[in-house]
């Protein structure tokens, strides 16, 4: 079968399960181990709560991401372009889904084309860190071009290619492509996992290689280990929680290095939202929340976006934080350890 095929198969395989399976953590993302507290004298007016902020040089209306999903079939075009849609309409950031499908056949780059839609929006395009040994720089930076984006994910998923009958096995070498990517390039280069974590030590080596943001991507939400399980037959029971929850990532990534940090990974509401800030994520990532909604229309993805922003508002005003800086300075307590 040609390598586009079976590409472009994957991906409608990954929309089918993840709308129709269980693919979730069973364990939490560690957010739950912490408490904020409440605050009976908030002294602050909801609808006065500022929740603006920068990333990646682009001013966002909230410290939010809808990571990077799907594209590179038909189905997608449609996801892409309500999301984007929909984030445009909310000052959000979006990331597309992984653009190798486009890379090994041109015509499906329509799937991931949504400046038109989004012209104000932070978009970044996507490629995984294994594709960088297949693909010269120039390549890399004409696919980012090529969709309006403003920066480039590069995204590690060894555990997920490991529950890949057709996954790539040999990861040496890959941040050595990531430095090099990053000291050709313009735009800027966020690193993400795809939900098991990012670890303080792999960020800072990755900071010291150039990227400009990192994702922990922790586990807790989506464990892509179970969506190739669906679909493959490599023997993965023993890994279907394997991963490091997103509260802990965040928290040890922060420790170690000094570009902003994004935290994704089971996040589902507004009050994980406003723990990751005050643990010191610059912005929240997620993306199954919103797949299903994409299905249908912008509009009912814009409503669960708008639910998430109510939560995080309503946390903000609880504790008394006017803005994301005074939400930084909010202490947690941890229930247990």
């Amino acid at each position: 079968m040609p390598k586009q095929k079976t590409t472009k198969s994957r991906k409608d395989d990954h929309i089918r399960i993840c709308l129709e399976e269980d693919v979730e953590y069973m364990k939490g993302n560690g957010f739950e181990r912490y408490e904020f507290l409440h605050k009976a004298l908030p002294e602050v007016d909801f609808q006065a709560i500022d929740c603006s902020t920068r990333f990646l040089g682009k001013r966002l209306g909230y410290p939010l991401f809808v990571t990077g999903i799907t594209g590179g079939t038909e189905q997608a075009q449609k996801i892409n372009r309500n999301i984007a849609l929909a984030c445009e309409a909310l000052g959000i950031g979006f990331g597309v889904g992984s653009q190798r499908a486009m890379l090994e056949k041109p015509s499906l780059i329509k799937t991931y084309e949504v400046r038109h839609v989004a012209p104000n929006t932070l978009i970044l395009g996507n490629i995984g860190a294994m594709q960088l040994f297949e693909y010269d720089i120039e390549k890399i930076r004409l696919m980012v071009k090529n969709i309006g984006a403003d920066g480039l994910a590069v995204h590690l998923n060894p555990a997920q290619e490991m529950a890949q009958d057709e996954g790539d096995y040999a990861w040496s070498g890959v941040l050595q492509k990531i430095r090099n990517l990053t000291a050709l390039v313009k735009f800027p280069v966020l690193v993400k996992e795809v939900g098991t974590g990012i670890s303080g030590d792999v960020a800072r080596q990755l900071a010291l290689a150039g990227v400009k943001a990192i994702d922990v991507s922790g586990a807790g939400g989506t464990s892509w280990i179970k969506v190739d399980s669906y679909r493959s037959e490599r023997e993965m029971d023993n890994f279907l929680e394997w991963g490091i929850p997103t509260a802990e990532a965040l928290k040890d990534v922060v420790s170690k290095v000094k570009i902003p940090v994004m935290a994704s990974g089971g996040i589902r509401n507004g009050i994980d939202v406003a723990k990751a800030i005050a643990m010191g994520s610059a912005v929240v990532g997620f993306a199954l929340p919103v797949l299903k909604p994409a299905t249908k229309s912008w509009e009912a993805v814009k409503e669960r976006i708008e639910q998430i922003i109510f939560e995080l508002k309503t946390a903000m005003l609880l504790v008394g934080a006017k803005n994301l800086d005074q939400l930084r300075r909010t202490k947690l307590t941890e229930k247990y350890k």
